[in-house]
């Protein structure tokens, strides 16, 4: 089957899925276990990372996502909490070599993240080389070693349709746990359509991560429905009590 065949057929089930399927009702504390509690700004003080921690365990978020050299001390913070800490690796932009990736994830896994989101090549993709793009992956996955969760951000927003399935299929074979739509920082975060699509790629078994622009509790649930396991998002505390919250990651 052509590739533009194959999107074509996804894209129709994904539709019909959606449609055919009742709606579940969710409730704010519901989300909240969906939620990566997320502070990746460059210009984040140590105040406001812990702070990032003190809402994560008061409101039972899954975890924080912070840069690599934060981890430390998000670890320390939530020590003895059920709050994990997940790094992202290779952000935003995902150019770097796969060995400085490995390098990367391996101190973030040893200052005590249990989960790592990397930025794949994008370049690599754009450019059709996708045993680059699949090389690059795996050595990340080899410093999780199975013991953490690895997320693989496509940022989708720079990807046509086909692209995107061809990367969730190279992530998949890769060892990835999840795959995830977006860093945030680029032209535009999560939609329905990316994430009903990388779900329907991958199956059932790994993870989908919605991230970049969930602003709001209705948001936060359309991507749920679309089938992400995983949010990614600096609004969660405005998502779980509907109050004010500075912009979204």
């Amino acid at each position: 089957m052509a590739e533009s065949e194959l999107v074509e057929t996804i894209t129709r089930e994904v539709m019909r899925r959606l449609s055919a399927e009742p709606k579940r009702v969710f409730t704010p504390a519901e989300i909240a276990p969906y939620i990566d509690h997320t502070l990746l700004k460059p210009e984040a003080t140590d105040g406001q990372l812990a702070k990032l921690c003190e809402e994560a365990v008061a409101y039972g978020f899954f975890s924080v996502c912070v840069n690599s050299g934060r981890v430390a001390c998000c670890a320390r913070a939530l020590q003895g909490s059920a709050v994990k800490v997940a790094s992202v690796v290779g952000f935003p932009l995902g150019a770097m070599s796969a060995r400085a990736k490995n390098l990367e994830a391996r101190h973030a896994i040893e200052d005590g993240a249990r989960e790592i989101d990397m930025v794949m090549n994008i370049g690599a993709a754009k450019s059709g080389d996708w045993k680059l793009v699949e090389s690059d992956i795996r050595s990340v996955s080899r410093a999780c070693a199975g013991n953490v969760a690895l997320k693989v951000i496509l940022e989708t927003a720079l990807l046509s349709d086909e692209e995107k399935i061809l990367a969730c299929q190279v992530a998949k074979n890769a060892g990835a746990d999840f795959v995830k739509t977006s860093t945030g920082f680029s032209t535009h975060g999560a939609n329905v359509h990316d994430v009903a699509l990388m779900r329907r790629t991958v199956g059932p078994r790994l993870g989908v991560k919605a991230s970049g622009g969930i602003r709001s509790f209705e948001d936060a649930v359309a991507m749920i429905e679309a089938g992400a396991t995983r949010l990614g998002t600096s609004a969660g505390v405005k998502i779980v009590t509907g109050g004010a919250s500075e912009a979204a990651y």
